[in-house]
């Protein structure tokens, strides 16, 4: 992949590549917990937000607010994937939720190369379907048209996490963790009025502390290091591991196993992502001679 500012990709990609792993994992709560908490959709998220903020605003101490087109957009995006997202999981199931918002993917793809200048090569667009296909088949039992609008917000949840994403990496010599904290800021200041509709319990404020620490303050402050060094689409990509988790938690809480056709499509996507980042953490002089040998292999 042709990139911008290939040795700043290079020089941390095999670490970010690893947080990106990280991150998924915690973000793979989302769907369990949300579902934990009886609660209004937008509450959930504006609580969890605020929680969010105070851990953020602990490591940051004194945010650097340049109100750039990258910065704001990023929040803007952030805060409508959040809640959207969680309004997607309370109103279908939340692997339709997931699913859904991981088309991303598709999105990033189309736009990176418009708005990042981040060539999306032949590579790029098979590991994409392939992704997009495996995780239609991981997930196939669990679709449904009963929840039509849920699967709607779900798909729109895609849209702008695809756009999060983008903005992000435009911040890559900047301080993107501050677009999140404006992300979850806003997500709070919209969300928390509708507490007044139904205060969760005891138990539900414990799942928000965990969703706002563990779930979305800890891994976004790892997801704001880790965008630095990796491009647009790997961003995207490497993270379609927490789809992939949620019916692990699933199995391991409730005893549901996966089918074979789950098992296919996580299998498809797992291979997909580790073959594609394995090619990008090879060196330049690997990938030119591999490159050399197939234009060779072309011409005979």
């Amino acid at each position: 992949m042709i990139v911008t500012d290939s040795s700043n990709l290079s020089k941390e990609r095999p670490r970010a590549l690893l947080l990106l792993a990280g991150i998924a994992t915690m973000w793979s709560l989302g769907g369990l917990l949300i579902k934990s908490v009886n609660a209004n959709p937008l509450a959930i998220a504006g609580s969890r937000s605020a929680i969010a903020v105070v851990l953020l605003l602990l490591v940051l101490k004194k945010p650097k607010m340049t109100w750039s087109f990258a910065q704001v957009g990023a929040a803007l995006a952030y805060a409508a994937t959040s809640l959207l997202f969680v309004t997607a999981t309370k109103t279908t199931t939340a692997a339709n939720a997931v699913l859904l918002q991981f088309t991303a993917p598709i999105y990033v793809a189309l736009f990176s190369a418009w708005l990042l200048k981040e060539k999306t090569k032949l590579l790029d667009w098979i590991t994409v379907f392939l992704v997009m296909g495996g995780m239609v088949l991981f997930f196939l039992d669990n679709l449904s048209t009963k929840s039509i609008l849920g699967n709607g917000i779900g798909a729109a949840s895609g849209v702008t996490f695809a756009f999060f994403t983008i903005f992000m990496r435009m911040q890559k010599d900047g301080s993107p963790l501050e677009s999140i904290l404006l992300g979850n800021i806003l997500t709070a200041a919209i969300g928390l009025p509708f507490l007044s509709q139904s205060v969760p319990d005891a138990s539900g404020w414990l799942y928000l502390v965990i969703l706002g620490v563990v779930q979305l303050g800890i891994p976004y402050i790892l997801y704001s290091r880790a965008i630095k060094h990796v491009t647009a689409l790997e961003a995207i990509l490497i993270p379609v591991i927490e789809p992939l988790l949620n019916p692990v938690w699933v199995f391991l809480m409730l005893g549901e196993a996966p089918g074979l056709l789950a098992m296919i499509g996580g299998f498809i996507v797992l291979s997909a992502i580790t073959v594609r980042c394995g090619i990008a953490a090879l060196p330049s002089s690997t990938k030119e001679v591999i490159s050399s040998y197939g234009s060779c292999h072309r011409q005979q």
